[in-house]
């Protein structure tokens, strides 16, 4: 595609400021999971301070949680200077959460089906909180540069799967994810002004299905189209992507968002309510 994909860069989570009276918060616990949350992206490889910075933990209290994580088999290093990097055992979390999702159960096969009648990438994508979460992905088998590992996490107001969910929200909750949402641009294409974006998500209400135009990967173009469970609130959404490359938006969208949405409806049907 000639442009190297734009690596978007996860936001480092700081300690939450709980209220006072929480007997049954356990800060300890907070750090461990802050400091595992560092890592990916830029951060595959980080030190003492590296870590205390992206957490705002101090330096004492990483090197203590780090040392117990390290033990624990859930963080390793190469050597007594080098840096920590994440085990395997870490992905046993990951493991857990995917095996029997019931997500990952009813929107497979049809996917699947899309991915063998398009031939471009098509993932299954989960909310979370101001992002979306590739919980499942079927690669192109033909040339595309950008890599969608599962557990990559994309903002819902740039991304066609985030649009797509929020499309199918109440409108207030649509506004509401947005003005949570720090709108920041990941590439020259990436819409950040919040009418802008709200007017995308009206279209797709409208529509059925989202689009996005090289907002999140220089190159990449998005199509996506709510999952909805039994009672009409969205639990996902389906996304196929394909490269600038081999397609322009307009015929991208010619061809493909029919079958994305026929798909859509079929993963939908009798997913129960929430």
């Amino acid at each position: 595609m000639g442009t190297k994909a734009l690596d978007v860069k996860r936001t480092s989570k700081k300690r939450q400021k709980l209220p006072a009276a929480d007997p049954l918060y356990n800060a300890s616990v907070e750090k461990a999971l802050l400091i595992l949350e560092a890592f990916g992206g830029d951060g595959r490889a980080l030190n003492l301070g590296e870590i205390a910075r992206a957490t705002d933990i101090t330096k004492s209290s990483v090197q203590r949680c780090v040392h117990t994580l390290e033990r624990l088999g859930y963080l390793r290093r190469g050597g007594p200077l080098k840096p920590w990097v994440l085990a395997p055992r870490a992905l046993s979390i990951a493991h857990a959460y995917l095996t029997g999702h019931p997500l990952i159960e009813q929107a497979t096969k049809h996917c699947a089906d899309l991915y063998l009648a398009c031939g471009e990438s098509v993932s299954i994508c989960e909310p979370d909180d101001t992002s979306m979460v590739y919980i499942a992905r079927f690669p192109s088998q033909k040339p595309f540069v950008i890599h969608f590992p599962v557990g990559r996490r994309l903002p819902t107001y740039c991304s066609a799967a985030g649009r797509a969910y929020l499309s199918a929200l109440p409108r207030a909750a649509a506004t509401s994810t947005l003005r949570r949402s720090h709108l920041q641009a990941l590439t020259p294409m990436t819409i950040v002004a919040e009418d802008k974006i709200v007017r995308r998500i009206d279209e797709a209400r409208t529509l059925g299905y989202a689009w996005s135009e090289e907002e999140c990967y220089r190159g990449d173009l998005s199509l996506a189209a709510p999952i909805l469970a039994k009672d009409g609130r969205p639990v996902g959404a389906i996304n196929v992507s394909g490269p600038t490359s081999r397609w322009t938006m307009a015929t991208f969208r010619e061809k493909l968002a029919n079958l994305l949405m026929e798909t859509a409806r079929a993963a939908s049907t009798g997913f129960p309510a929430l």
